[in-house]
């Protein structure tokens, strides 16, 4: 490995903001909803929130002992590499370029650019929106390819605006429904009221199991700064501490919003509205207020995607390094980042974002990314038994019962998920397997290529 040639130029603040900004897109802005319409009462829906958070923290101790555990930039690909087999860790890569990170930025760009062309008047049809997005992929193509230092002010940055979008919407929702103001006919329920709609229950732990798929798709993200620990002064200590600081951020940011939006809009009026950030500034604020909250959604979606764009392509980077990926991929710029990696990040999400298949392909992620998280988790147990954490600077709290939760819990999603849609999961478990074949054709063709030299 020659990850030294990386410019380590990031310190915890910048870890802190990438955890937070790979987890905040546009879910919390619209997964309030899906929620509602699973589970009926206030208690069983800031419940979801509150266990996904759970969830997610536990994950972030995971991640924390191995980021403490390997600083090789890549990181989960890295884990994998080294506690179960190279060939592991490179379906991982395959499938994060070619699935589950590259759709679900070509998905958030669209959002982007849908958001953006409203608010500036233009016409949003599906033309107009992938124009957009590539270009805006582009853009960030490109302020990434200056160098780590200035991908990550950009994110740092936005990261901070999605924060004060967010916390705006938080206090303009709690002084509405503190000051009680009369609420205009719009078919949404008195705050706070819990009476349950006219549609059937399902058993609540059904209900409530249906409903952490959304939650769990919204916290996702914090093991994408993990990509990114080549590039820290101190990986080993401030990693660890950027994704415990990151993910208890984003649960209270998400338990607020959540109050928030069942305080103003009652359960019932929560899950008959898809746009409940919208809903809420508009209630209190007006129009002008859910301009301003659409406005906060597309600097959270951009920054989303910037913090992508920093991340994802040092997979494709160590890959390379590995020899299992074209060797272009490995080579740094003047400002010493992975710029091919970066450009072929950009493109293929650009790509996917024109074809208009990116929704498709969400339908494949959950499932995948899930079974991921999981497979991680027992890296843990691996490096423990060949006491290679021994002196690791953190410890996960209550191992191995906290990672066992993790486990279990990542289990449980990608069986619901699997339940609930079985094509769409096989088809994004196959495209991993296709990784199979390619990774020892890359193998073979090394290994000819080592013997001429």
């Amino acid at each position: 490995m020659t990850t030294e040639k990386l410019a380590r130029r990031l310190g915890l603040f910048d870890a802190t903001m990438i955890v937070m900004g790979g987890i905040i897109g546009s879910g919390i802005f619209i997964n309030p909803h899906v929620v509602a319409k699973e589970v009926h009462t206030t208690v069983a829906i800031l419940g979801a929130w509150a266990v996904g958070g759970l969830i997610a923290l536990a994950g972030a101790f995971i991640y924390a002992e191995l980021a403490a555990t390997q600083t090789d930039t890549g990181g989960q690909y890295a884990y994998l590499r080294e506690a179960f087999h190279p060939s592991v860790a490179f379906i991982y890569g395959w499938g994060l370029l070619l699935v589950t990170q590259t759709g679900g930025m070509a998905a958030v760009a669209i959002t982007f650019a849908k958001y953006f062309l409203q608010l500036t008047g233009k016409n949003s049809s599906d033309t107009n929106a992938a124009l957009v997005a590539t270009l805006t992929l582009a853009l960030l193509t490109i302020i990434n390819c200056f160098g780590v230092r200035t991908g990550s002010t950009t994110q740092n940055i936005l990261m901070i605006l999605k924060i004060a979008a967010i916390v705006a919407l938080v206090v303009v929702g709690i002084r509405y429904s503190v000051v009680g103001s009369q609420m205009p006919d719009m078919n949404i329920s008195p705050p706070l009221n819990d009476s349950s709609p006219t549609t059937e229950y399902r058993p609540l732990a059904t209900a409530f199991g249906a409903a952490l798929i959304p939650v769990m798709f919204a916290y996702g993200g914090w093991q994408t700064s993990s990509f990114i620990a080549g590039e820290m002064r101190a990986p080993q200590r401030d990693l660890p501490r950027g994704l415990l600081y990151g993910v208890l951020g984003v649960i209270a940011v998400y338990l607020a919003v959540n109050f928030v939006c069942v305080s103003v809009l009652g359960t019932s009026g929560l899950a008959a509205t898809d746009t409940p950030a919208s809903e809420v500034m508009r209630l209190a604020l007006g129009e002008r207020g859910a301009k301003f909250i659409a406005i906060g959604i597309a600097i959270s979606t951009l920054g989303f995607l910037s913090q992508g764009m920093l991340t994802a392509p040092r997979v494709y980077f160590a890959m390379a390094e590995d020899g299992v990926f074209f060797k272009s991929v490995a080579k740094l710029n003047q400002a010493r980042v992975p710029v091919v990696a970066i450009a072929l990040q950009g493109i293929w999400a650009a790509v996917i974002a024109m074809s208009g298949r990116y929704e498709q392909i969400l339908n494949y992620v959950v499932s995948v990314d899930f079974m991921f998280f999981g497979v991680t988790a027992l890296c843990v147990f691996v490096f423990r038994h060949r006491a290679k954490s021994a002196n690791a600077g953190f410890k996960i709290p209550g191992h191995p019962f906290t990672t066992a939760f993790f486990v279990i819990a990542c289990f449980v999603v990608v069986v619901s998920t699997v339940n609930k849609d079985l094509k769409n999961s096989l088809i994004g478990y196959a495209i991993l397997l296709s990784g199979l074949p390619v990774y020892f054709l890359w193998k073979i063709f090394k290994q000819k290529a080592d013997n001429e030299e």
